[in-house]
């Protein structure tokens, strides 16, 4: 799905969203058309469509990222840098078998006139980032950030998959008031959507604004850390029985996923 095309006195800005059903998340595609520079953000199965995209849009795959080690599926993220011969980046904090490159809080990821500022926001999982994205061509101030499974469309990451829940649920209390920060015409674009085992009440609808998710979403508006605790445990859903051996394959441990 393509929610961006976006022209400035010559300038392109790309922007592709790839919504999954099984499993169902979001991926994204990004970049500056004038320099011919993309990333790759959280991507889910085949490599193809990734490439074809790229290849339809001008634009080289320099990046690849996942915004945390997943544990709801198997991350293509490896394997589509390997093929399109672009950095594989993690969370600075990530533990992973494999070499990667790390991001960590305030680095500054460059694809020509689009730059996109590394936010750690610890919660859903310790490692977790969010990206906050630049169009240089139109303007210096951020235009959308990208959330992974930390703020989704009216609702937050849940926080026991692969730590303890109440710590979780306090490191995420501290990430989302840096987002609620932003100001609120910054896009919200998302890792997941309605019927993902990440969160709770999500909304079908893949992407929504700061401003939007800070007056509507429950979660969101809590301003107090231990009933913001409380919200996040209950309501929980069902465990994923496979979530720690997801964690382990992307995180390059086959043995233990065993």
């Amino acid at each position: 799905m393509n929610i961006g095309f976006l022209r400035e006195k010559g300038k392109l800005m790309i922007l592709r969203q790839f919504l999954h059903q099984d499993p169902i998340g979001i991926s994204y595609l990004f970049g500056c058309g004038v320099w011919a520079a993309g990333a790759v953000v959280d991507p889910v199965g085949e490599i193809e469509p990734y490439l074809k995209a790229a290849e339809s849009a001008g634009i080289k795959i320099q990046t690849v990222i996942d915004t945390h080690i997943h544990a709801d599926h198997i991350s293509s993220g490896r394997h589509l840098a390997r093929a399109a011969g672009a950095d594989y980046v993690l969370p600075s904090d990530a533990v992973a078998s494999f070499s990667f490159k790390p991001a960590k809080d305030g680095d500054m990821l460059k694809l020509g006139n689009v730059v996109a500022k590394v936010i750690h926001t610890p919660g859903h999982t310790p490692e977790h980032v969010c990206l906050l994205v630049s169009d240089l061509a139109r303007a210096e101030e951020p235009w959308f950030l990208l959330t992974g499974h930390t703020l989704m469309v009216g609702d937050l990451g849940r926080t026991e998959l692969t730590a303890d829940p109440v710590q979780g649920a306090r490191d995420l209390f501290k990430s989302v008031q840096r987002l609620k920060a932003l100001p609120d015409h910054i896009e919200v674009l998302p890792g997941a959507y309605a019927g993902s085992v990440c969160g709770r009440r999500l909304s079908g609808k893949p992407w929504s604004t700061i401003g939007f998710e800070r007056r509507n979403n429950q979660g969101l508006a809590i301003e107090d850390e231990k009933e913001f605790v409380r919200f996040m445990l209950v309501e929980v859903p069902l465990t994923l029985r496979d979530a720690g051996a997801l964690r382990a394959i992307n995180s390059g441990n086959e043995a233990a996923a065993a």
